[in-house]
């Protein structure tokens, strides 16, 4: 650790750009840091760097218009998307596919209203972020869990009961999280395709959440479920935005990719019913600027992220042997299990926060076997990070006396 330390002060000269200074943002109706003076938040996934600073800038230009009137897609916008995804993932999406949408839980929730009539049963594999619960249920459709199996430490997909849930002929939607939120699990190729074939077999379509896309470990790539085969290009509404990746959610600009000239028109139909449709005078430029003037500041967070779960990682299994981190290759959200503590998550993280001040998730609100799991954000500068564990530890082994 003082190896650790000495770096945290020293900075380090790889890094172009400064993920190490702490970002005072209490006290600027921050969602995330709307707590308490004593409490440290780290679960929702809201990360507290600065964005890349040819974002900032692209922004600060048009506020010096000072007019900020309504605002269009530009051809420009097309591009930043389509160019990015065949550069960096091999995977050439035409301009017609795409359209412009506030978020992608809009986008989702839009394309469940349209895509799905009241009491049909929409296939979720838990755990998985629990707002697909909220997207779904609150729309009258039926939540059908498909449990992920966790084996040695990560989760892989149950296809024998995923199938018999996608045949269910009440089952006409899949919600798909690739990368998968919370275990940060990079599906496979041969993986995407078989949910794919599945799905086509049932008549069943799939929304694919990849909004976590770009936040992989370095040297490891996502496979676009879409790019998998045309199978998959046919039946799929893909979700996409900058946001996460360049820590930008309140911007509200994000897009999705549908191939399929008649699964697309529906999804149009849906987000422009539910008026989610149309840009925010910022949305359009900082998105363009994100995907092409941010792929270095990317790489860089991306490293910066690797380092922090590997320290939360090796603090966890020196300090906290009772607790392990689940596998993982994606998101910067660690996923803790804490079975051999509890089997009530939502009481130890309110433990942990009322005694510590460490805010977590609780793994419950995510399905499946979420009552066994925490969630933590290690998306901040070092030192903020071993804050955090130290609070993690002294909750956890005064909770478990």
């Amino acid at each position: 650790m003082q190896e650790l330390i000495s770096r945290i002060k020293k900075g380090n000269p790889r890094m172009k750009y400064d993920f190490d200074t702490v970002v005072n943002r209490r006290n600027t109706d921050s969602l995330k840091w709307n707590v308490a003076e004593n409490e440290l938040p780290m679960w929702v996934a809201d990360m507290d760097f600065k964005t890349a600073p040819e974002i900032t800038e692209a922004i600060k230009a048009k506020a010096d218009l000072g007019v900020y009137g309504y605002t269009e897609i530009s051809k420009d916008w097309y591009d930043a998307y389509t160019g990015w995804w065949e550069r960096r993932h091999n995977f050439r999406m035409e301009d017609d596919w795409l359209m412009f949408v506030t978020g992608v839980i809009p986008a989702i929730s839009s394309s469940v209203r349209k895509l799905t009539t009241p009491a049909e049963n929409v296939v979720i594999m838990t755990p998985v972020y629990n707002i697909f619960f909220n997207s779904i249920l609150n729309n009258g459709r039926n939540v059908l869990q498909s449990q992920l199996a966790y084996e040695n430490g990560r989760y892989v997909i149950d296809f024998e009961d995923l199938e018999v849930k996608l045949k269910n002929p009440q089952t006409t939607l899949l919600i798909l999280c690739n990368p998968q939120n919370p275990g940060g699990n990079v599906w496979r190729k041969e993986e995407l395709a078989r949910i794919g074939e599945l799905a086509y077999k049932y008549g069943v379509v799939v929304i694919s959440d990849e909004i976590h896309c770009e936040l992989t470990d370095p040297g490891i790539d996502y496979v676009p479920f879409a790019s998998v085969s045309e199978v998959c290009k046919n039946i799929s509404v893909t979700c996409i935005a900058p946001t996460k990746t360049f820590n930008m959610a309140g911007l509200q600009t994000a897009a999705i990719c549908v191939p399929d000239e008649r699964l697309r028109h529906k999804v149009w139909r849906a987000i422009n019913t539910d008026e989610v449709a149309e840009p925010n005078v910022f949305a359009v430029d900082a998105a363009i600027a994100a995907f092409t003037k941010g792929e270095e500041w990317l790489e860089q967070l991306r490293e910066y992220i690797y380092e922090n779960k590997q320290i939360t990682e090796k603090f966890i299994k020196d300090n906290i042997p009772r607790v392990s981190m689940v596998e993982s290759h994606a998101t910067y959200l660690c996923w803790l299990d804490v079975s051999d503590i509890t089997d009530n998550s939502t009481r130890l993280a309110a433990y942990i926060r009322k005694n510590t001040g460490l805010f977590l998730s609780a793994g419950e609100g995510f399905g499946g076997d979420g009552k066994h799991f925490l969630r933590l954000n290690v998306a901040c500068p070092k030192t903020t990070l071993m804050d955090g564990l130290e609070r993690l530890r002294n909750g956890i082994l005064s909770f478990d006396r």
